[in-house]
């Protein structure tokens, strides 16, 4: 799975490694970057391409939205029910949770880098957190859908997204059995494009291009957001 991710760019900085997308509709979120544990939850910038709501949009464009999923067609959000974070790739084009948003409302999540756990003896209760990147230390695009919620309390929209897995690369496997979809710069465009099921994007990504390592448990709070959430240290025996 994947649910905390990282964003050490700036709001004014992350835009520039993503060029093809115009930035004037990222609402609210100039000052909650960097973001070195981010959970669920949050308002992330995300990039999509929406030419029903926005018509005069003809390109990509950043725009803010809600980490977990709301189908537009839910009534009401249960208590004690949190959004899903992640989509698996395997039936994502039949399922009623996901099929219309994969249809035609994918999405970009620029990250610079995400967070996962290794099981250490194989009963949860022993956890070692890993950071991954790319070995070459520049933001990348995580393919996501994304939905626009009306909240019947309040009459607002509320845009939200979610993550799509795959299985794992040779070097995920060795922490984990999923990993989240990472595109490519190539596919960006088709990704974002009304094609309906660009299902082959949807892979593992080259293990030769990533890296990753072992850092301290502190992570696994989200109120711990600095810096120093990145440095190395020795993994648990």
């Amino acid at each position: 799975m994947c649910g905390r991710i990282y964003i050490k760019s700036t709001l004014g900085d992350l835009p520039r490694n993503f060029s093809f997308a115009a930035t004037e509709r990222v609402e609210g979120l100039a000052n909650q970057f960097p973001r070195y544990n981010g959970a669920p939850s949050l308002y992330y910038p995300i990039i999509i391409r929406d030419m029903v709501r926005e018509p005069d949009v003809f390109g990509p464009t950043f725009v803010s939205a809600r980490w977990g999923l709301i189908p537009n067609w839910i009534k009401e959000q249960k208590p004690g029910r949190p959004p899903p974070v992640n989509a698996r790739c395997e039936g994502i084009a039949n399922n009623g949770m996901f099929k219309k948003a994969y249809a035609s409302r994918r999405c970009l999540v620029p990250i610079d880098g995400f967070f996962e756990w290794k099981d250490i003896y194989g009963m949860g209760k022993n956890k070692q957190p890993y950071a991954i990147a790319m070995k070459s230390g520049e933001p990348f695009g995580l393919a996501g859908i994304w939905e626009t919620w009306r909240n019947p309390e309040t009459d607002e929209d509320l845009r939200t997204f979610c993550v799509i897995t795959c299985p794992p690369n040779d070097m995920m496997a060795a922490i984990h059995d999923r990993m989240p979809v990472i595109l490519h710069t190539d596919d960006y465009e088709r990704w974002l494009s009304p094609e309906p099921d660009p299902y082959d994007l949807m892979k593992p990504f080259p293990a030769e291009q990533m890296t990753m390592w072992p850092i301290d448990r502190k992570v696994g709070s989200p109120r711990n957001d600095t810096a120093d959430i990145l440095d190395p240290t020795e993994p648990a025996q």
